[in-house]
């Protein structure tokens, strides 16, 4: 990380979910997928759209969108799952996140993000670290950790309900 005028500078991987820009900090980021088959789970969290193999891994796909309370993505041709690491009661996991597609890694220093307001956001708001200011646009920071690791999602972390896949 380098350091600027104005403080720290971090990089985040930026993505869509709508018509509204998001960003992880990339440190969180394994790696970015083209969207794939998921296979569904009965009897998870409605956000939680299945599981994907990753190379003999049991991942689950999270809907951002359903998450954040933004509706339910519909994959297209720009889909894209996102690979972050998480903990969940006390593992490190690996989760994927459901976009509408991914944009670009970009620098902001920590003078350009503010905390996210009270009330006005469409989610609730402490999924969301800050807001990055950039060229005129504003980015929503995502506590990637919080939004994965939130009560209601017993399967993330847990490898007794899930066997490793035989590789594709």
């Amino acid at each position: 990380m380098d350091t600027s005028e104005n403080g720290l500078t971090r990089q985040y991987l930026t993505f869509a979910l709508g018509d509204d820009e998001f960003a992880i900090e990339i440190g969180k980021v394994r790696e970015v997928l083209d969207f794939t088959s998921i296979t569904f789970v009965p009897n998870m969290p409605g956000y939680i759209r299945g599981v994907i193999n990753l190379r003999g891994n049991v991942v689950p796909v999270v809907d951002l969108k359903m998450k954040l309370n933004m509706g339910k993505a519909e994959p297209t041709v720009n889909s894209c799952i996102v690979i972050v690491d998480s903990e969940f009661h006390g593992e490190a996991v690996q989760v994927g996140a459901l976009t509408d597609s991914v944009h670009e890694v970009l620098d902001l220093d920590d003078g350009r993000v503010v905390p996210p307001p009270g009330m006005g956001l469409r989610m609730d708001t402490a999924y969301v670290s800050g807001i990055g200011r950039l060229d005129g646009r504003f980015i929503l920071i995502l506590d990637i950790g919080r939004v994965m690791s939130e009560e209601g999602a017993p399967a993330l972390g847990s490898d007794e309900q899930f066997e490793a896949l035989p590789a594709a």
